[in-house]
């Protein structure tokens, strides 16, 4: 609606995890250089954590994107809130690329290690990547992860497992030790600090074709501010006033804005 008025190409504040408006941001970088290393040399499991909103999915499509050819397959879970009999059937079924009907956790294991060992002797690795794994609070569904780091072939880790959460996940880890010693890397993303509240804005707008400032140079701190240095509250915040910049005919966002659209989203009308 907005983009001819700003002179952009596409949306920057769109709440997907394309790994083109991926910013390098310190923690997000860190991150990622580890988790690339972790699979890359075939570690049996990893930790990506944080709070609500910071980046991970971001971190992970970035990872993706970025992986050599033999990183293979790579799938992602998104939602396991699962029994432990069902994630293990579905894990399987992502592997393989096939839908069977569940035979029981022993046939679900023997289709996992057959493909994991023709996987490897093909030359590439597999990865499983648990989103919201702070969902499995059930020490059997913790368990099946843990068993999925136990397939070995040729004195090869079968996969790489991948476990994305918030930090409540933390303390599910340290009541399953069996795991947690498991995780070869393990990774927290932080909020974003003001300089790079500041930077992340003006990457995402470059990145959609904006040639000139469309943020006021004193607008950024409550920006800040008023995001936490959350990316999805900026994205959330900088999309809104972007909206009402067009809307009112201005020629840069200005604290003003941001404060109202705030004050927007935070109102609660009465009934």
């Amino acid at each position: 609606m907005y983009e001819a008025y700003w002179q952009l190409s596409e949306k920057p504040f769109e709440q997907t995890a394309d790994p083109r408006f991926f910013f390098p941001c310190e923690s997000h970088q860190a991150a990622l250089l580890k988790l690339r290393y972790a699979l890359e040399n075939r570690r049996g499991g990893a930790l990506l954590t944080g709070p609500a909103g910071v980046g991970k999915t971001q971190v992970v499509e970035t990872l993706h994107s970025d992986a050599p050819a033999w990183l293979q397959p790579f799938i992602h879970i998104v939602f396991p809130h699962m029994t432990a009999a069902e994630l293990l059937a579905y894990v399987a079924d992502e592997l393989t690329g096939s839908r069977l009907a569940a035979n029981g956790t022993h046939a679900e294991v023997q289709r996992i290690s057959e493909f994991l060992t023709e996987n490897t002797r093909r030359g590439r690795h597999a990865v499983v990547v648990i989103d919201e794994a702070h969902l499995l609070n059930t020490p059997e569904s913790l368990e099946t992860l843990r068993l999925l780091m136990n397939f070995q072939t040729d004195r090869q880790q079968g996969l790489s497992l991948l476990l994305v959460g918030q930090t409540a996940l933390l303390p599910l880890l340290r009541r399953t030790p069996q795991l947690d010693e498991r995780l070869a890397v393990k990774c927290l993303l932080r909020p974003l600090t003001p300089t790079e509240t500041k930077a992340y804005a003006e990457h995402r707008l470059r990145v959609a074709g904006a040639s000139s400032d469309l943020i006021a140079g004193d607008a950024f701190d409550a920006l800040h501010e008023l995001s936490r240095g959350i990316p999805r509250q900026i994205n959330r915040l900088c999309d809104l006033a972007l909206l009402i910049g067009f809307a009112d005919q201005r020629g840069q966002l200005t604290v003003d804005q941001f404060e109202a659209v705030a004050e927007e989203l935070v109102t609660v009308a009465p009934e």
